[in-house]
């Protein structure tokens, strides 16, 4: 994981995503998952073309099982899209690193974040 992609956490999420200005994509995870692995370099490089635009973090399921619970995640990868402490859009499975940026410039609208 590049320094750009924030490690998610039951304890850090309610302030790292339904807090955060602008649009969140998370990537639901586990270490076992071969399809999570495969996504894991695309989800590093969106990190760093969103920087400033949007926020890019992962949650690994296994070790926070609270969130997974909470959002009903039950195949991954899930990628979800937040936006105001909401739900704007998600994807289950692998997904080419096109459609992942598409799911976020969507929900851009002219948004800047303070430095992260």
């Amino acid at each position: 994981m590049n320094e750009n992609v924030r490690e998610l956490t039951d304890d850090n999420w309610d302030k790292a995503v339904l807090a955060a200005e602008g649009p969140v994509l998370v990537d639901f995870w586990a270490t076992w998952c071969g399809p999570c692995r495969m996504i894991g370099p695309f989800i590093d490089e969106l990190a760093s073309e969103f920087k400033g635009r949007a926020i890019v973090g992962k949650l690994n399921v296994d070790e926070n099982p609270k969130v997974a619970e909470r959002y009903a995640i039950r195949s991954i990868p899930t990628l979800m899209v937040f936006r105001d402490g909401k739900v704007v859009d998600q994807r289950l499975g692998a997904a080419p690193k096109a459609e992942m940026a598409r799911l976020l410039e969507g929900h851009l609208a002219d948004v800047k974040l303070a430095s992260s």
